[in-house]
């Protein structure tokens, strides 16, 4: 679906800080913190810690096993100086045993080749596995023996504070498995995702230092549970302002269960190439249709966008013929991304009940989703 979009000012979070960058059913699980390293000297000094910092410590023993780095490289032909590389780095977090990783679909997209490096040190390459462009999630896969693979453990973002404190652990400017910590500045943001017409909903936004590389590692919460996927800053230098947004675990856990099995996310087609978005002061605020797809679901539905008329031998649109739709699924249709949040949700099959203006009156016309 095509609008307008307003400017980008979000960064992603790759290795380059130029670089624009955005980061099904996964289980939740529990987090009980592991007993601190036991050796005589960090006993002695943990017994002196204040408890904030404690908790930061064992937040950072529990999981930073589970993130890894990614680094890329992807090659470049010319004429006049032949080939060359360009490496990028990213982070990623491990989902199984099996060897799948979490990461951001920016942090690997046209490359051609992609290292994970583990906790350990030891390094593998990496295959693709699934990816999504209008959330930005990708899974990848490595070959490693499954003991050293330690897995994330899921928090439940929809219970998510204001105020609450939150770690992220990443690979800011290739500085491997960085901790650092700060709260949550603020929930449901959203953002442009890479798919023209379509945003990513439902971010944490977070004061927390995330810097470029910090994208596709973990927001963790003070149990070491994952809430989030670091994505990207507010930023127009490509440097931390305390302006960073996550993807929440609600989103992954509905996106990741379609990467590993099918590849990429299947999702219902209404049917609706363009709107034009009128504003609320406007005497029926909505969306008008000023463009269907030929025989597609709405068009099959009964749903009417703007006639072709002839004046003067010019042919132009007439949108006064257009449908205004006003809801879906009783809920109000103000902007684009209010259509597509619903469609997102829904599969091929599904049917959604449209409230349309028409010729001054308010009709209901359902539509199934091809």
């Amino acid at each position: 679906m095509k609008r307008s979009l307003p400017l980008l000012l979000f960064v992603l979070l790759l290795g380059i800080p130029t670089a624009i960058l955005l980061i099904a059913q996964v289980p939740e699980t529990s987090s009980t913190l592991p007993k601190p390293n036991e050796s005589p000297l960090f006993v002695e000094r943990y017994a002196e810690l204040q408890p904030n910092e404690r908790v930061a410590i064992q937040v950072y023993e529990h999981c930073n096993r589970s993130v890894v780095n990614i680094d890329t490289k992807t090659t470049y032909n010319t004429l006049l100086f032949g080939s060359f590389n360009e490496p990028g780095a990213g982070s990623g977090i491990v989902l199984d045993k099996e060897g799948h990783i979490l990461t951001n679909l920016h942090v690997i997209a046209n490359v051609n080749a992609v290292k994970i490096t583990l906790f350990n040190g030891e390094s593998y390459e990496a295959e693709p596995v699934g990816t999504d462009a209008i959330t930005d999630l990708a899974v990848i896969r490595i070959k490693a023996p499954q003991d050293v693979l330690f897995p994330i453990n899921f928090g439940d973002s929809s219970k998510l504070l204001v105020g609450q404190q939150i770690f992220a652990i990443g690979n800011p400017f290739g500085l491997e498995r960085t901790l650092t910590g700060g709260l949550i500045s603020s929930l449901n943001r959203s953002m442009p995702s890479r798919t023209e017409g379509w945003s990513i909903r439902g971010l944490i936004q977070t004061d927390a230092a995330i810097n470029p590389g910090n994208s596709g590692g973990a927001l963790l919460d003070t149990q070491g549970r994952l809430i989030g996927i670091n994505t990207a800053i507010a930023s127009k230098s490509g440097g931390s302002h305390g302006v960073g947004f996550a993807i929440p675990t609600k989103t992954i856990q509905r996106i990741v269960p379609h990467l590993l099995q099918n590849g990429k996310v299947i999702r219902g087609n209404i049917g609706i190439e363009a709107v034009r978005e009128l504003p609320s002061r406007a005497a029926v605020p909505g969306l008008l249709i000023t463009e269907l797809i030929e025989k597609g679901p709405a068009e099959k539905a009964g749903l009417r966008g703007p006639k072709i008329v002839r004046e003067r031998g010019i042919l132009r649109r007439d949108l006064s013929a257009a449908d205004i739709i006003t809801a879906m699924e009783g809920i109000p249709t103000r902007t684009a991304d209010d259509l597509t949040a619903i469609i997102d949700d829904k599969r091929p099959g599904d049917r959604v009940v449209l409230d349309v203006f028409r010729e001054g009156k308010s009709i209901k016309i359902p539509v199934t989703l091809e």
